[in-house]
């Protein structure tokens, strides 16, 4: 009797304080449209994205996402980290990369390409080249080439610097001469005042706010050699000769997601893959990559 008594009293207590369990303010269940995450993000493509982040979070006002704008090899150490659910960088998975997180987190990050970016060359208003092979290029980032001065966003772990590695120098290292930058916008700004640089950005970052046809008024975009083409043509990084492969410095941006539930995540990589988000990068100078816009030939008369 005496035990039965005890308990009693113990289910009394219980109620009168609203249950013996789950006391205290509980945190909202994420979902796809309401929750908070942390994303790293390229460097190169914060434009853009910015652009993204906002249209998304105003669709949705109870969903946020801090992104954190890195160099690419930061991100995908990011990816590590239980803070960070979601990178956008230049590049998917290796193979040793998918064995590790499946190791380490029980589950393999899907990734994808949601645009197609380029790599655009630029130089002084006053500069006299802005014409450039393949090869002028290689030399200026090799060290060969003393007449010009090269910039970049750093010189270790960007996508740009990547880039230049491994599909102009193939794979060696780049040369005293290139100057290092902290970032794209200090790039832009270090070629707008030296007439011997030639500086080295995401396509995103040369677009002029607000113009689908006009670059950035600060410097000059230079032509490159279409490796491509019949004849000797130049071409500069417009979208078409982006998505026809026009222009020879192209690559791709891909979203890698570690989140194996239906939350903000998914949402926000659904909406960067169809249409709002794609008509979001094809004004800002990227190709989408979900998205198939018909490109014609026109013939102009006066």
């Amino acid at each position: 009797m005496e035990i039965g008594k005890g308990i009693l009293a113990g289910i009394v207590v219980c109620t009168l304080f609203g249950g013996c369990a789950g006391k205290g303010p509980k945190t909202p269940q994420e979902t796809p449209t309401n929750g908070t995450i942390h994303i790293s993000v390229d460097e190169s493509f914060k434009p853009v994205i910015d652009s993204q982040i906002k249209v998304f979070e105003s669709s949705y006002p109870n969903v946020h996402i801090i992104a954190d704008y890195r160099p690419e090899a930061q991100c995908l150490r990011d990816l590590t980290t239980d803070s960070t659910r979601m990178i956008l960088v230049t590049r998917g998975l290796t193979e040793e990369e998918g064995h590790f997180y499946k190791d380490s987190f029980y589950a393999v990050p899907t990734y994808g390409v949601l645009a197609y970016d380029a790599i655009a060359v630029i130089v002084n208003k006053h500069s006299k080249d802005s014409i450039f092979e393949i090869k002028d290029l290689q030399d200026m980032l090799s060290g060969a080439d003393e007449k010009h001065q090269p910039v970049m966003d750093g010189v270790t772990a960007t996508s740009t610097v990547r880039y230049a590695k491994d599909s102009l120098l193939g794979g060696k290292p780049l040369g005293k001469n290139v100057q290092a930058a902290r970032s794209s916008q200090e790039v832009i700004d270090y070629v707008a005042n030296n007439p011997r640089a030639v500086g080295f950005v995401g396509a995103g970052w040369i677009a002029e706010p607000g113009s689908d046809t006009l670059f950035n008024e600060k410097v000059t975009v230079a032509a490159i050699r279409c490796t491509s083409c019949l004849g000797t043509t130049y071409v500069r990084p417009y979208q078409a000769n982006i998505a026809l492969k026009r222009y020879p410095l192209v690559r791709s941006l891909y979203y890698v997601l570690k989140e194996p539930f239906s939350g903000v995540g998914n949402n926000f990589v659904n909406f960067l893959k169809y249409e709002r988000g794609q008509l979001i990068f094809s004004k800002a100078y990227l190709w989408p990559a979900g998205m198939h816009f018909e490109i014609r030939d026109v013939q102009m008369t006066k």
